[in-house]
């Protein structure tokens, strides 16, 4: 298995590149949906954010109220971190199990990519074979969060905050793609170093060296 991470700023252009990816024939774990996965309704994810931060977290069907969640965590880093200990280890042991089913079912020359925002944040020790981060200036971040997320700019300036800078992010890269350009720039890049990643999966393969 070819492991790539693929991380960057919150509304920078992670799923768009994850999405053209995908065409090109890689399989995507996203963490985003495994942190959902791990505090569904019933699980024991869900039950201790209950128990940390109370039963205002849950709307009128017993869900995660995401919205009333956030408004607690992402305005006090220590109820953030501890949220993120609950959760982060669910998610790696979700992902774990991901990686292992696709690689069991399409082989050693399956390129995955594991997307994860807070790739930098958690130290990530998954044996990646590249770290890939989407960047976009913080203006154009808060603009696309007001726009496509239903954000205040307080709320998107939260957001940006509580994540790593894209210095510390950049320090974890072995590539930087920009999509402060055009959306047609930003796919020709995206694909061109996806057409390297395959090169060095088939190398990869041919060494012998398997995850």
């Amino acid at each position: 298995m070819f492991l790539i991470g693929l991380t960057g700023g919150i509304a920078a252009g992670k799923s768009t590149v994850a999405e053209l990816w995908r065409k090109l024939g890689a399989f995507e774990v996203d963490a985003d949906a495994l942190a959902r996965e791990a505090v569904a309704q019933g699980t024991p994810g869900l039950a201790a954010v209950v128990a940390e931060f109370g039963p205002e977290v849950l709307d009128d069907l017993g869900q995660l109220n995401r919205k009333a969640l956030g408004s607690i965590v992402f305005s006090d880093e220590h109820k953030r971190k501890t949220l993120e200990s609950i959760v982060h280890p669910i998610v790696r042991k979700l992902a774990d199990r991901r990686f292992k089913e696709i690689s069991a079912e399409h082989g050693e020359s399956a390129i995955v990519i594991y997307s994860i925002p807070l790739l930098a944040e958690t130290d990530s020790d998954l044996p990646f074979d590249e770290i890939v981060t989407v960047e976009a200036p913080e203006e154009k971040q808060i603009d696309r969060m007001i726009k496509h997320r239903g954000m205040t700019k307080e709320e998107a300036s939260a957001r940006i905050r509580s994540q790593a800078s894209p210095i510390q992010r950049a320090i974890r890269a072995d590539h930087i793609l920009n999509s402060n350009q055009e959306l047609s720039l930003l796919l020709r890049d995206a694909e061109q170093l996806f057409h390297e990643f395959e090169q060095r999966a088939a190398a990869k393969v041919g060494q012998g060296d398997v995850i």
